[in-house]
């Protein structure tokens, strides 16, 4: 039946019903005696035409059969597989063509996770992830895939530490089906600010035994966290040669991080270091718990018209100063539901934070050092707009941090998306950005007291 279709099927019950309702009406105009010839016949024939109820409920019988089998074979089909590592968490994604049907439950001594799939892994797609597994992942050790009874695929996580599990469904978006995601957390979150204080020697060394931890003296440094926007499961804009901005963006953010670090003075540090998406509350959270001085969120957009080129520099306003500056936001805060965020767990003290937009002091810097930063792109790119633009950017909203989004370039013009795949250009995009921060800096020195003040 499956190869006849729903047409074939209702084509033959049609047949037969005409036949059934032709045969009766030929046996109504033999044995009546009250109506004219004609009259039967031209009952029997709309009859026919229109559909007897029990025609009528075959047909819809065998329609409604059909559909509910279809919807079942889409839920079994998952079209691709995907495994995104990091320190701040693993994620496992399942893309499929309809909503995935799913159980997960631990196991411990050793540590497991055991996620059971309503589907049948019949082009192998799920097992792939078996080798997508990396030696470094923090948090997998070995994932297995196997049938555990019919039509339940099942997949399980060998773990190399204790995580908190999220799993989550997301519906289609972009150039994505159906997503089912499953994210690995530590059960205590890496510390940023801990690592960045280990980072500069400032914790030290313990002393000796029974001995306080030896401090280190050192300068006060200036901290500027530099996030590369997109990555993971949101590429971003695309060029037309195939550029991806959340490749870019990485790239100049990795070669910005190496300039600021040889910096006396200042250090930097990185939203992502890796291909995994991070939600825009946590990046702004993340410039927070390392009481930054600044935070420069670096992109590569793309536009609606393809001669769009130059460069931007962005602060936050509920009033954008411009319908693209409104549309270019928008593309950017639409991220989270393209990299995937579960909504259900968002923090209710970040939110508020996120949508507190009395920051005027805050504000002030952040146009100041757009300012500088725009100043200085200026010298090595043409400028999409001659001054500081301002929109609703969701990752420029904390409160205590003046923060700025560069448009580095527009991977919509051919241009400058050959531009941007060069190594040499990309370190001159670098020293620009550095050279309007260390400008900014000159006119406003950091705070006097912050994570990296003299002991």
């Amino acid at each position: 039946m499956a190869g006849v279709g729903i047409q074939g099927v209702l084509q033959r019950a049609d047949r037969l019903y005409r036949r059934v309702a032709g045969a009766c009406g030929r046996t109504v105009a033999a044995g009546g005696s009250r109506d004219p010839a004609g009259n039967r016949r031209r009952r029997a024939a709309r009859l026919a035409e229109r559909g007897h109820p029990w025609r009528r409920g075959l047909a819809g019988a065998l329609t409604a059969a059909l559909f509910l089998g279809g919807i079942a074979a889409a839920q079994a089909q998952v079209i691709a597989t995907r495994i995104w590592p990091a320190r701040d968490y693993t994620r496992v994604t399942f893309e499929s063509r309809a909503a995935l049907d799913y159980s997960l439950f631990a196991l411990k001594n050793p540590g497991r996770l055991v996620l059971d799939l309503n589907t049948e892994d019949a082009d192998g797609l799920i097992a792939e992830l078996q080798s997508k597994v990396a030696a470094a992942d923090p948090y997998i050790a070995v994932l297995r895939v196997g049938t555990n009874r019919p039509g339940v695929t099942r997949v399980v996580l060998d773990l190399k530490a204790e995580v908190r599990p999220q799993v989550f469904a997301l519906k289609p978006i972009a150039d994505y089906g159906h997503r089912l995601v499953l994210d690995l957390y530590p059960l205590v979150p890496p510390d940023p600010l801990v690592a960045l204080l280990e980072l500069n020697g400032q914790l030290g060394a313990p002393a000796g035994r029974g001995g306080p931890p030896r401090k280190v003296s050192v300068a006060r440094l200036a901290t500027v966290v530099i996030d590369a926007g997109h990555g993971g499961e949101d590429p971003g804009a695309r060029g037309r040669r195939g550029t991806l901005e959340k490749e870019i963006t990485l790239l100049i953010a990795k070669r910005l991080k190496g300039l600021i670090d040889a910096e006396t003075g200042m250090r930097a540090v990185l939203t992502r270091d890796g291909d995994y998406y991070l939600a825009l509350g946590a990046r702004v959270k993340k410039a927070r718990d390392v009481k930054a001085d600044l935070f420069v969120s670096v992109h590569a957009d793309a536009f609606t018209r393809p001669h769009a080129r130059g460069s931007s520099v962005f602060t936050l306003s509920q009033r954008p100063s411009s319908a693209a500056a409104a549309w270019l936001a928008k593309q950017e805060n639409d991220s989270d539901l393209i990299g995937g965020v579960n909504l259900d767990t968002r923090d209710p003290i970040l939110q508020q934070v996120l949508v507190d937009l009395s920051q005027t002091g805050n504000n002030d810097h952040s146009r100041k050092l757009a300012g500088a930063v725009l100043s200085e792109l200026g010298q090595i790119n043409s400028l999409h707009k001659a001054n500081v633009e301002r929109a609703g950017f969701a990752v420029l909203k904390a409160p205590d941090v003046p923060s700025i989004l560069v448009e580095t370039a527009f991977l919509a013009s051919p241009q400058e998306e050959r531009r941007l795949q060069d190594e040499s250009y990309q370190d001159k995009m670098a020293r620009a950005l550095l050279a309007g921060i260390k400008r900014y800096f000159a006119k406003n020195p950091p705070r006097p007291q912050g994570p990296l003040a003299r002991y």
